[in-house]
């Protein structure tokens, strides 16, 4: 391993070692609210440094999920950082990037929102909830206000139907893709979908809108099969498992687990499903309960345990060693540093790769200027991630190729298994397909009654 690894794996063990007192301490309404603009511009159309689009971001550095999101904010920042340091921005303008602390909490999330919205010279070009929760509160308001709302891998899997949910981007995967593959990879493993009939599989899950969305699709997969089905709610923040976990192992007699969890909520199922003797490699997490902060705190316990991912770990990309050489070494990152090339820096990184690729996507239509939130909408719909334009990046190996349109606002990207050693994530699948056909059939059902509850007219795509 090499010494920039260790020295991440320290950082990130220090960290979620503190951090396992302090999500059970802390309280939700001593999480102060505040807001940052980071180098690289600032929210003024007439700065110094030219024309700028203002990106607002709603992270959660404070609270009880601080340890994880930390390294998402830190990832999305410094990419941002690069654009500006390295490129002069995008096509010329500046990205001011700001950040409005919600801990993780929806009606903070929803204030943030309306603070940032309209800053800028065009208003907000696209605001990133990173929350489920936050994420529901906020379609109506950015379909109002014509802001795309961009949830990556989170959020309701139904708004990938874009005629329903025009200003809602759920890229690469929803959870449905994602519960898709994890039982497709079990089926795998076993021979094929028919050995799955009568195999018993739980899903075990943050007792909220995050927690539950995966229902829909994994009992429609079980009538499909056969395997026995039953969902285990924890409440948040999910210290205290020991009952979910002795029902999961010893009434139910479960054969595989679905881990649908946030923050410390993981690391303690972990703990309790040792416990009580169920196997580590025989559960399959989110990608959400993937990281090095879920694994870590558990110890051996966690060892062979699996988890979803819809992009790579590590360090070894051209565009990680451009913020290093541009951000890190300069002064100019986030953070300290030592989350780069971690689990949840990188899915940060993804997301920021995306909202620069959109807004360069708008600027070949609308000109390179500050563009507004519906001028951004359609870059987003327009987005074609090749291959080659993935390469040109520097991010060869990191992301699949996805492509956007009108209709599907997911993409639904292949999925890939991850597993931990003990001491880093390595690849325990090839690339999964999803079953798009029924996904798809399930995202416009739901989306139909959502649209009728609404009174919304689904629009026409060519």
């Amino acid at each position: 391993m090499g010494g920039r690894r260790v020295r991440a794996l320290n950082a990130v063990a220090a960290a979620v070692a503190w951090a396992t007192v302090a999500w059970a301490t802390v309280a939700w309404a001593t999480v102060a609210w505040a807001a940052v603009t980071l180098w690289g511009g600032s929210v003024q159309a007439d700065t110094p440094g030219g024309p700028v689009q203002f990106i607002p971001h709603l992270v959660y550095r404070t609270g009880p999920y601080a340890p994880t999101g930390i390294p998402l904010a830190d990832g999305m920042a410094d990419y941002f950082t690069l654009i500006n340091a390295r490129d002069g921005g995008v096509g010329g303008v500046r990205l001011a990037f700001e950040e409005c602390d919600t801990a993780y909490s929806t009606d903070r999330g929803i204030a943030c929102y309306e603070a940032l919205k309209a800053k800028g010279p065009t208003g907000a070009a696209v605001v990133l909830p990173l929350s489920t929760g936050i994420t529901y509160a906020l379609i109506e308001r950015t379909r109002a206000d014509r802001i795309p709302l961009f949830s990556s891998g989170y959020g309701r899997a139904d708004a990938g139907d874009g005629r329903v949910f025009p200003y809602v981007f759920t890229l690469p995967a929803s959870y449905w893709t994602g519960a898709d593959a994890a039982v497709t990879h079990i089926a795998r493993g076993l021979g094929g979908t028919a050995a799955l009939k009568g195999r018993r599989i739980a899903l075990v899950h943050h007792d909220s809108a995050f927690g539950r969305e995966p229902i829909p699709l994994l009992e429609e997969l079980s009538a499909r099969y056969g395997f026995v089905f039953e969902s285990f709610p924890v409440a948040p923040p999910g210290l205290e498992q020991k009952a979910v976990w002795l029902q999961v192992a010893r009434q139910f007699r479960a054969d595989d687990v679905l881990l649908w969890g946030w923050g410390v909520l993981n690391s303690a199922a972990l703990k309790e499903a040792a416990a009580v003797g169920f196997p580590a490699d025989r559960i399959i997490g989110v990608w959400w309960a993937g990281s090095e902060q879920d694994v870590l705190p558990a110890g051996d316990a966690a060892r062979g345990y699996k988890a979803l991912a819809f992009h790579a770990t590590g360090d070894r990309f051209p565009a990680i060693d451009a913020i290093r050489r541009h951000v890190v070494e300069r002064g100019r990152a986030a953070g300290d540093g030592s989350h780069v090339g971690s689990v949840l820096y990188n899915r940060g990184l993804y997301n920021a790769v995306v909202v620069v690729e959109a807004i360069r996507t708008a600027q070949r239509r609308f000109g390179a200027r500050p563009l507004t939130g519906e001028e951004v909408r359609w870059g987003f719909e327009s987005l074609n991630l090749t291959a080659e334009t993935i390469r040109s990046l520097g991010l060869e190996g990191f992301m699949a190729p996805l492509r956007i349109t009108c209709t599907d606002h997911e993409g639904m990207t292949p999925i890939r298994i991850q597993q931990w050693t003990g001491s880093a994530w390595v690849p325990a699948s090839d690339w999964i397909e999803p079953d798009r056909a029924l996904i798809r059939t399930l995202v416009e059902r739901s989306a139909a009654v959502y649209a009728a509850d609404k009174r919304i007219v689904p629009r026409s795509c060519p």
